[in-house]
């Protein structure tokens, strides 16, 4: 299927690339004075806009911004905060016509792709403009004397977060963590990759619309060298990433001793188990694998089969993969689009190739397709990989999936477990007990089962994160909003002091609370 295009809303005549007027006024929502970056798409390798870079002098006065409007903010009341999530949610429904143009664009993935990054944020506005008051109220705790020493722990934020978000997921991934780190009463400075600006740009203007204060989030653009900048003065980082550079992240913060949360690469199996329903389980299973070419951290690049099931369901899933519909079109309809770019698309072939010189089976895929677009591969399923091979332990980030028979569910979470990362798994069987059973074995961050990864995802009143070098914190759920604030124990002392008091000598006053302390023990007082 050939490539076509169509006009997003703001460009030029018989052109993808977007109006300078529109962009110029998306540029004004950021912090940024220095030298121009181009945008380029992956959809036909156009360049669609130009954006000036930010320099280290405009990260320091994004920070110097936000610091000072930060305490104000975070003197407003929560509900008036929530009501600003609660307009965003119907903003971000009601626009994403021009937010999934912008997505496809910088991102190239599938419409149908780009729209779970809309519904994403809705959900999650909606979510914390629910709970985070629940989340965050003041909780009275048990003293040390019992009625005489009130306790409360309370919820402080941590001043202001640096938030480093990536180019797969360019609306999800810039927004979804700035709006808890806002509810928790925090300013942002915000840095969304190159390939990643405009979406931000764009949400950020429609947060801005639904009321929230200009100050309070500052966005930053560049590479790398920006991104660092934002680091390393923030008073809690949240980093979303490959491995390697959120180790190099964890370093920074943790020489400063401030927190951060990093969700980094997987590796991630879906296992097909011996009473799976293939006709659920095969749909499921691409959908798994070849979601945003499989440019998603959550995404399967291992489809581990049981044996009494493996001859039944490898052609049903080879032939679904191969009638995919690839396509490059601003429109509903296909169902893979492209690599992000030339270094993904090298990456994908790299691993394909080596795998396929050291004696791996391509059942499907396994080409680049230029007539769809520069960067666009096709889904790819490879058989017979070793531990010789790049793809048997590296993370592709394509549309790349490995095949693997096991005689067992043991072997199964035993091959699942055997990689250095833990931060998705997706498990298929018609006994939802016997799929949490081994759920429970698996060290991933988010199990799913019957579902690839959107449902984990997208159950947002439970945390999802990773382990092992998957990552550390978590986003979503309680956590994902406690992790921007500090506790803090508040404790009134009433009558007598923790002291000797009403005459008691050292010696009686030691006796005396000793006996209190096997009271305590004894009546089951914590």
């Amino acid at each position: 299927m050939t490539a076509t295009t169509q006009r997003p809303v703001g460009a030029a005549p018989g052109s993808l690339a977007l109006d300078p007027h529109r962009v110029a006024g998306l540029l004004g929502h950021a912090v940024a004075g220095g030298s121009p970056f181009e945008v380029v798409t992956p959809m036909t390798g156009e360049v669609v806009a130009t954006l000036a870079a930010s320099t280290t002098t405009d990260v320091q006065d994004a920070y110097a911004t936000a610091r000072a409007a930060q305490p104000a903010w975070a003197s407003t009341a929560i509900a008036e905060r929530a009501a600003i999530l609660w307009d965003y949610h119907d903003r971000v429904l009601s626009g994403q016509s021009q937010l999934l143009d912008v997505v496809q664009l910088e991102s190239g993935k599938a419409r149908v792709q780009a729209f779970e990054e809309v519904a994403d944020v809705a959900i999650v506005a909606r979510h914390y403009a629910r709970t985070a008051a629940r989340s965050l109220r003041p909780r009275r705790r048990a003293g040390l004397y019992p009625i005489l020493s009130q306790s409360v722990e309370a919820r402080v934020p941590k001043g202001v977060v640096g938030i480093v978000s990536p180019w797969n997921y360019p609306l999800s991934l810039s927004i979804t963590d700035t709006l808890p780190a806002l509810m928790a009463g925090n300013a942002v400075v915000l840095r969304p990759d190159p390939q990643g600006s405009l979406t931000a740009l764009l949400a950020v203007e429609l947060l801005r619309a639904a009321g929230l204060p200009r100050e309070v989030l500052q966005v930053v653009l560049g590479d790398g060298v920006v991104g660092a900048a934002v680091v390393e003065r923030a008073d809690y980082v949240c980093f979303t990433g490959s491995t390697a550079t959120g180790r190099r992240v964890a370093q920074e913060a943790g020489a400063r001793l401030v927190g951060a949360s990093l969700e980094l690469g997987g590796k991630n199996a879906l296992y097909v188990a011996a009473d799976a329903d293939l006709s659920r389980t095969v749909p499921g299973a691409i959908r798994s694998c070849f979601s945003a070419a499989g440019q998603l951290c959550i995404s399967t690049e291992r489809v581990l089969v049981h044996e009494s099931v493996y001859d039944a369901f490898v052609p049903r899933f080879v032939a679904a993969a191969r009638e995919l519909r690839m396509g490059t079109g601003l429109r509903y309809g296909y169902d893979l689009g492209s690599l992000v770019s030339a270094a993904q698309l090298e990456r994908v072939t790299a691993h394909v190739e080596d795998a396929r010189a050291k004696g791996a089976a391509v059942l499907a895929g396994g080409r680049a397709r230029p007539d769809i677009g520069p960067f666009a591969y096709e889904a790819t399923i490879l058989d017979g990989v070793s531990a010789q091979m790049l793809c048997r332990d590296e993370e592709t980030f394509g549309p790349v999936v490995a095949l693997y028979r096991v005689a067992s569910d043991a072997a199964a979470i035993a091959l699942a477990n055997d990689t250095a990362y833990g931060l998705n798994a997706s498990i298929w069987t018609r006994d939802i007990a016997r799929g949490r059973a081994i759920a429970s074995q698996i060290r991933t961050g988010t199990v799913n089962i019957n579902e690839g990864y959107a449902a984990a995802w997208g159950s947002v009143a439970a945390p999802m994160g990773g382990m092992k070098a998957s990552g550390i914190g978590r986003r979503h759920g309680v956590e994902g909003i406690v992790r921007f604030t500090e506790s803090q124990n508040v404790t009134a002392q009433r009558g007598l002091p923790v002291a000797p008091a009403l005459g008691l000598s050292d010696e009686r006053f030691a006796t005396v609370l000793t006996g209190a302390l096997r009271v305590l023990k004894a009546v089951g007082r914590s």
